[in-house]
C-alpha cells in the first residue's frame, strides 16, 4: 500500500454511480456512445486499484431500470458494451481471482445475456479476491418491491411468520443477500442524488460527490474519496 494511504482506514465496501460518460464525450465533440465505451474501460482499473489498497467489495451501477427510456440507439450500445464487458469478465475474473455477482432483475435482458450472467456467477463463485457486484436493470425501489412480494408469498405459503420479520430477515430477500452494506458511495460528474441506487443498503453510508467525470476517474481520485471518508466522524446509530 502506498505512503499516501498510510494511517487511513480503508472502507470495506464502496458503491459507485459512474456518471458523466456522455458529458465527457461531448467535451471532446464525440458521440455519447464513445463516452460509454471509455467509461467501461475504467471499471477494471478501479476494481484492481480498489482491491490493491484493501477494499473487499465494489458495486457499480451499470444499467438502471430507468435507462430503458433512453434513445434506442444508446440502449443498444449499452447492451453491447455490457455483453462485451461480462464476456471479458469470464476470463478476467479467473485472472484477477474476482467473484462477480449481478444484482437487479435480469429477466428483461436478452436470454444470451442472462446465460452469460449465470455462467459468470458460477465460474467465479469460488474466487477469493474482490467481490464485484454489477447492477443491471437495477432500481432500488424495484428491488424493495420484489423483496416484499417474495416475503408476502412466503408468509402466504407458511414458510415465514410475519412475527419473525425483521431487518436481518428482510435483507435476506434483497439482491445483495450476504453482501455487507457499502461504507462509502462515490458519484462522479457533480450530480448529488442517489438515482434509485441501493436505497436500503445506503442507509448509513457516507456519500462522496466529485465533479470528475467517470472516464477521468483514477486511483488518485479514489484516494481522495477515501480521504473524505476518513474525515467523516462515524457515529454509532447513524445519527446524532
Amino acid at each position: 500500500m502506498g505512503t499516501e494511504l498510510e494511517g487511513l482506514k480503508i472502507p470495506n465496501h464502496i458503491a459507485i454511480i459512474m456518471d458523466g460518460n456522455g458529458r465527457w464525450a461531448k467535451k471532446r465533440m464525440m458521440p455519447r456512445n464513445y463516452g460509454h465505451k471509455q467509461g467501461s474501460k475504467i471499471v477494471e482499473n478501479i476494481c484492481r486499484e480498489a482491491y490493491d489498497i484493501g477494499i473487499k467489495y465494489v458495486t457499480v451501477y451499470a444499467f438502471s431500470t430507468e435507462n430503458w427510456s433512453r434513445p434506442q440507439s444508446e440502449i443498444d450500445t449499452l447492451m453491447k458494451l455490457l455483453r462485451d464487458f461480462l464476456s471479458e469478465c469470464l476470463s478476467k475474473s479467473k485472472k484477477n481471482n474476482m467473484r462477480v455477482h449481478v444484482i437487479g432483475d435480469i429477466t428483461r435482458l436478452e436470454q444470451s445475456l442472462q446465460d452469460t450472467i449465470v455462467k459468470l456467477e458460477e465460474v467465479s463463485a469460488s474466487n477469493t479476491g474482490l467481490c464485484f457486484q454489477v447492477a443491471l436493470n437495477y432500481g432500488g425501489q424495484d428491488e424493495i418491491l420484489r423483496a416484499t412480494r417474495k416475503i408476502a408469498q412466503d408468509v402466504k405459503d407458511g414458510k415465514l411468520s410475519i412475527e419473525d420479520l425483521n431487518t436481518e430477515v428482510y435483507e435476506d430477500y434483497l439482491d445483495t443477500k450476504g453482501i455487507p452494506a457499502p461504507d462509502l458511495l462515490i458519484r462522479t460528474s457533480g450530480e448529488q442524488r442517489l438515482s434509485n441506487f441501493l436505497l436500503w443498503q445506503l442507509a448509513y453510508s457516507e456519500f462522496y460527490f466529485t465533479d470528475v467525470l467517470w472516464p477521468d476517474f483514477n486511483k488518485k481520485e479514489l484516494i481522495k474519496a477515501i480521504e473524505f471518508y476518513n474525515g467523516r466522524e462515524r457515529r454509532y446509530g447513524g445519527v446524532g
